[in-house]
């Protein structure tokens, strides 16, 4: 009896193997493997991953994607960077992703410096990266100058550094304008630069100093707090002694969020303006105890702003599923949905080098602008975002007693006829402790 049992257990056991392995492997040919890399314990990554869940769902409730005559269902992989404290985590999780994980396809990153090492590691193995984060303009300056090496790499949000300053400046330039109507002021316009010590917001300090008196503006000082301080109580005790009228603002870590506080706790006579990604988030409020009132920070969305007719449904399916406005990492979605599915389903292949071909050509709508890659002044492709009217521009949102509102682009012209206005957008409202301060 024990020999019958034997012989029949170690065959049926085998066959169990076999069959489990061949349906596993058999389900893996039909996934579509899309690696989401970020910082997952902050809101960068959170968002990350719940644009890439939002944008499977939708693509998996429909039957998945058509690859030919194949029917494929995404499957999403997160990998937790950890890239604000270590670069090597960062490396290590792109490449469990690539190795271990077998992925198609990657989304994500957020740290300039992480993503550099990111961008080579799945590069070197043809796998397509779409960065949803890092606005260096040198990622994408890789791929035009050694483009067989870095072809597999699109920027997918934000614009790059460039266009982010650019961007900036005209929120800066509209601030101003609502200061000097509202508050009667007739001289220059004082500023305080402030930018997280980030190499992401290196090049913005000689752009702003370059920038800033062509625009009627005087730079009284220039501070580079630490991504992650805590406290910048000093920084912001010399920028009140500065006589700043604008706190021109470039945080894209947690700093975001003791400055927002701390700044209007002390009721300095100035507005915050700039780039503070922890001010696009719901949290925001309730982190800076209300502190946060007044910030003005360039964003991707805000509730009733419509960028075009994609915004409005995309940002209120967001809201029911997650419960918050979506912050821009959240361009996981479009990248996603948008950039990769839509170009998988035109050409009917996965292969890497036929969706670089399409999509670094390819014109298309999203949620918040209309995608267009651009080429370098020596026609090299860059796999860059093309910035301006009609393609990608940004908004600019403010915190006014707890809603989030949208106030740039209003009436926005960047070129002699051309005017911009999104629908929803409200004024710029002034703190009631600076009017106090230049009304007596």
């Amino acid at each position: 009896m024990k020999w019958l049992k034997s012989n029949v257990f170690v065959p049926v056991l085998a066959f169990v193997f076999v069959m489990f392995f061949w349906a596993t492997a058999f389900a893996a040919s039909d996934e579509i493997r899309i690696g989401v890399i970020g910082p997952m314990k902050f809101i960068q990554g959170k968002s990350q991953w719940n644009g890439a869940v939002m944008a499977a769902e939708e693509i998996n409730a429909k039957g998945g994607v058509k690859v030919g005559s194949k029917m494929m269902k995404i499957k999403l992989i997160q990998a937790d960077s950890n890239e604000f404290l270590s670069i090597t985590d960062a490396t290590n999780a792109m490449e469990r992703l690539i190795t271990r994980d077998k992925v198609h396809f990657v989304v994500g990153g957020f740290r300039t410096e992480a993503v550099f090492a990111m961008q080579d590691i799945a590069c070197q193995n043809k796998v397509i990266f779409i960065g949803c984060g890092a606005a260096s303009d040198e990622l994408c300056n890789r791929v035009a100058k050694y483009y067989d090496q870095y072809k597999y790499f699109f920027r997918g949000t934000p614009f790059n550094s460039t266009a982010l300053v650019k961007a900036a400046f005209s929120h800066v330039g509209s601030t101003a304008e609502v200061l000097r109507n509202e508050l009667g002021i007739t001289g220059p316009i004082k500023v305080a630069f402030v930018a997280e010590k980030a190499q992401w917001a290196d090049a913005m300090v000689p752009a702003v100093q370059a920038t800033l008196p062509k625009m009627g503006m005087e730079l009284v000082g220039v501070w580079r707090p630490s991504p992650v301080a805590t406290d910048v109580s000093a920084e912001l005790s010399a920028i009140q002694r500065s006589g700043a009228q604008i706190i021109f603002t470039f945080f894209s870590s947690s700093v975001g969020i003791p400055f927002a506080r701390q700044a209007n706790e002390l009721k300095i006579p100035a507005m915050q303006v700039g780039i503070n990604v922890e001010a696009q988030k719901a949290e925001f409020w309730q982190a800076t105890r209300g502190q946060g009132n007044y910030v003005i920070t360039s964003s991707t969305y805000a509730r009733n702003v419509e960028c075009n007719e994609l915004t409005k449904p995309f940002v209120e399916a967001y809201i029911k599923r997650f419960g918050e406005v979506p912050t821009y990492t959240t361009g996981t979605y479009e990248s996603i949905k948008m950039s990769l599915v839509d170009t998988i389903e035109m050409i009917g292949t996965l292969d890497p080098d036929k969706i670089v071909a399409t999509l670094e050509n390819r014109v298309y709508k999203t949620p918040p602008s209309t995608i267009m890659y651009v080429k370098d002044n020596l026609g090299r492709h860059t796999h860059d975002l093309k910035f301006g009217p009609g393609y990608a521009t940004g908004i600019a949102s403010q915190w006014q007693d707890g809603e989030f509102v949208g106030v740039w682009p209003n009436k926005w012209k960047p070129a002699p006829g051309v005017e911009v206005t999104f629908k929803g957008v409200k004024p710029i409202k002034i703190p009631p402790w600076m009017i106090k301060a230049y009304k007596k």
